[in-house]
Order: structure tokens, then C-alpha cells, then sequence
């Protein structure tokens, strides 16, 4: 089996396990009279993204392959989201929140940081059989996408959308990729090489906030995470509202909301290939500017849409979504790239994703809760 096989292999495996409950946890949750606490669960992501990535990338780094470190970290992610499925489905809707709350954290918390480590072992990989990442890399991490869309389509066909099965399904997708990634080419860890503390958690590269345009480019980063969770938490819980009023009760958007919020995943994958013709075209300033104004409409056609008549903006705002997301998210990268001095890049990199992943998640995870 070619290297690329295998890597395709991976990447529809590692986003599988985040596409069974990302988007349809908050219906359990509401099920089962957690509803207060929604934001919490969603903000719980960003605040082991603050740490949790770091702490792994120094232990890959200096003493365990990446590829075995992948593997322990979807091990004991999987065995804490059975255990809060196990739990949910033993409980029903006499779930402690106390217990469920931390059963899940301990799964995200192992999980979060193996979406770094994937890459790690992807870029390791495609080095290995001397392929060219930038060439051959995203036509591999489509398929994460595909496999992120797999497994809501699977939670929703089957029902689980509204209950504690949707983390088994998360749990088998985690334990499978524990399983495989025993197999992948061994990446070694450089143990020669001096990273600082500072440098491992991103925290040398603040100095970039002393350029305005940079603290201006971390700030719209934040925002990005924040909005990105307004969507991610309550989508499914505002399409699921519109069955309240009888005209939309029974719309396909009602009842298949989850797959509906899958068109924006379908999206991403037309996107992330088109982002190399429009960088060439446009430049990364304007991509990221186009990106800005996607993120408006995108929750403009949100807000103005439903399942019924307005059903043609709901799927627009869907479809919107992949420019608004990857567009941002790929282009900053390669934005702080080209920013960052050299000896600093990997953590300007971290900040990125602490910004975004971090403090941002965490905003919009607390404040979308706040607000609903």
C-alpha cells in the first residue's frame, strides 16, 4: 500500500472521531438537561488546546516517535469518551454533570493535541518517500474532511445525534487510529535538538505583538475561534428549534440537521484545493480579506434562513463556510510564516493555534452560552 494511501487512511480516522460529536453534542446535552452547560463542554476544547498540544509536541520531540505518541493519545482519548458514552447510556437523563464533564475533558484533553501530532506524522511520512508536502499534503488532508463528514452523516442516518451512542462512535474511530498508527512510518524523536520551554508553548513569539499589524492579524485570530464556536455549539440545536413551529416540523432540515451542517464540510474539501489558485491570484492579505467578509455572510444567510422557504440560504451560508474557514485558516498560517523570523516560527505557529484554538474557543465557547 502506497505512503499516500496510508496517510488518507489516517487523516479520514483522526477527523472521523471529531465529527461524531463536535457538532451534535449539544443535543444530547439539551437531552439530558445539561443544556446550561453547553458552552462549558465546547469551551473545555480551547482550554486544553492552551497546553495540552505543547506538552505532547516537547515529549514527540525529544523522547517518544510521534507516530507511537499518536497512538497512546487515540488510546486513552477512546477509552475516556467510551467511558462517558458508557456512563450517558447507563444514566439516562439522570447524567451528573460533574461526572460527564470530566470524563469527556480527559478524552478532548488526549485528543486536541493529535491533530498537531497527525501532521507530524503525515510531514515525517511524505519526507521519508521524499514527496513534496506542499504538493502532495493537501489532496491527503481532504480526506480528514471526508472523514469528518462521514461520521456526522453516521451519527444523524442512525439517531445517535440525540444521545450518549454518538461518543462510542467517536470512541470505536479513536481506538481504530490507535491501532493504526503502530503501523505508520517511525518518526524519531530529535533529541539533540535545544528547544526552549518558551519556545515549545509559543510564548517567545508574543514579541510579535509589538508590530501592530501582527497584533492586529492575532486579534481577528481570536474572533475567528470565538465565531467559529457559535455555529459548531448551537447549529444543530437552532435547526432542531424549528421543529417547535409546525410548518418546519417535519422539513428535512429539521430532521437532518447534522447532515445539512455537513455541506459545510463538503465545502471545505472544494476549498482547501482551490486555496493554491487563489493565493496565486489574489495574494494572502486579500485571501484572508475575502475570508472576513465570508464569515458575515456566512452567519447572515444563518440568521436570516430556515428550513422551509429560506432553506436555499441555509445551504448558501453552509457552502460559504469552507471560503470563510480554510481561507483563514490556511492562508494565516502561511501569513505567520512569512512574518515570523526563522527562529521563532514554530512558536509564532503555536500562538496561531493558541489564539484560534485556545482563547479563542474558549471566548466563544463561554459567550455563545452566556448569550443563548
Amino acid at each position: 500500500m502506497s505512503i499516500k494511501i496510508r496517510l488518507i487512511i489516517m487523516n479520514f480516522l483522526q477527523f472521523a472521531v471529531w465529527g461524531a460529536y463536535l457538532t451534535s453534542m449539544g443535543s444530547y446535552l439539551v437531552n439530558v438537561g445539561l443544556h446550561e452547560h453547553i458552552g462549558m463542554f465546547y469551551a473545555m476544547q480551547g482550554i486544553v488546546s492552551l497546553f495540552m498540544p505543547a506538552v505532547l509536541g516537547i515529549i514527540a520531540d525529544r523522547w517518544i516517535p510521534a507516530q507511537k505518541l499518536l497512538s497512546f493519545s487515540h488510546f486513552t482519548a477512546a477509552l475516556f469518551m467510551a467511558a462517558a458514552g458508557y456512563y450517558g447510556m447507563t444514566k439516562g437523563a439522570e447524567v451528573d454533570f460533574g461526572t460527564l464533564f470530566t470524563l469527556y475533558s480527559l478524552s478532548v484533553a488526549f485528543y486536541m493535541p493529535t491533530l498537531a501530532l497527525s501532521n507530524s506524522v503525515a510531514y515525517n511520512a511524505l519526507d521519508l518517500a521524499r514527496l513534496d508536502t506542499v504538493k502532495h499534503f493537501p489532496p491527503i488532508r481532504v480526506w480528514g474532511t471526508i472523514g469528518f463528514i462521514c461520521a456526522m452523516w453516521a451519527v444523524d442516518l442512525t439517531g445517535f445525534k440525540n444521545s450518549s451512542a454518538q461518543l462510542y462512535v467517536g470512541g470505536a474511530s479513536a481506538l481504530l487510529l490507535g491501532l493504526y498508527a503502530f503501523t505508520l512510518p517511525a518518526c524519531k524523536p530529535a533529541k539533540t535538538e535545544k528547544k526552549t520551554l518558551l519556545s515549545s508553548f509559543g510564548l517567545d513569539a508574543f514579541v510579535l505583538f509589538k508590530r501592530k499589524k501582527m497584533a492586529i492579524f492575532f486579534l481577528f485570530s481570536m474572533l475567528l475561534g470565538a465565531a467559529l464556536q457559535i455555529t459548531n455549539t448551537y447549529g444543530d440545536l437552532f435547526l432542531g428549534s424549528f421543529a417547535n413551529i409546525p410548518e418546519f416540523a417535519d422539513s428535512f432540515g429539521v430532521k437532518h440537521s447534522v447532515i445539512l451542517l455537513s455541506i459545510s464540510q463538503m465545502s471545505e474539501t472544494l476549498f482547501i484545493l482551490a486555496i493554491p489558485f487563489f493565493l496565486r491570484h489574489f495574494g494572502i492579505k486579500q485571501v484572508m480579506l475575502i475570508s472576513m467578509f465570508a464569515w458575515v455572510f456566512r452567519f447572515g444567510l444563518f440568521g436570516f434562513g430556515d428550513p422551509g422557504s429560506g432553506l436555499w440560504m441555509l445551504i448558501l451560508s453552509m457552502i460559504v463556510y469552507g471560503m470563510a474557514f480554510d481561507f483563514f485558516n490556511i492562508s494565516g498560517s502561511l501569513f505567520v510564516e512569512q512574518e515570523a523570523k526563522s527562529s521563532i516560527r514554530a512558536s509564532a505557529q503555536g500562538l496561531f493555534f493558541m489564539m484560534t484554538n485556545g482563547l479563542g474557543a474558549i471566548m466563544g465557547g463561554y459567550a455563545s452560552g452566556a448569550v443563548v
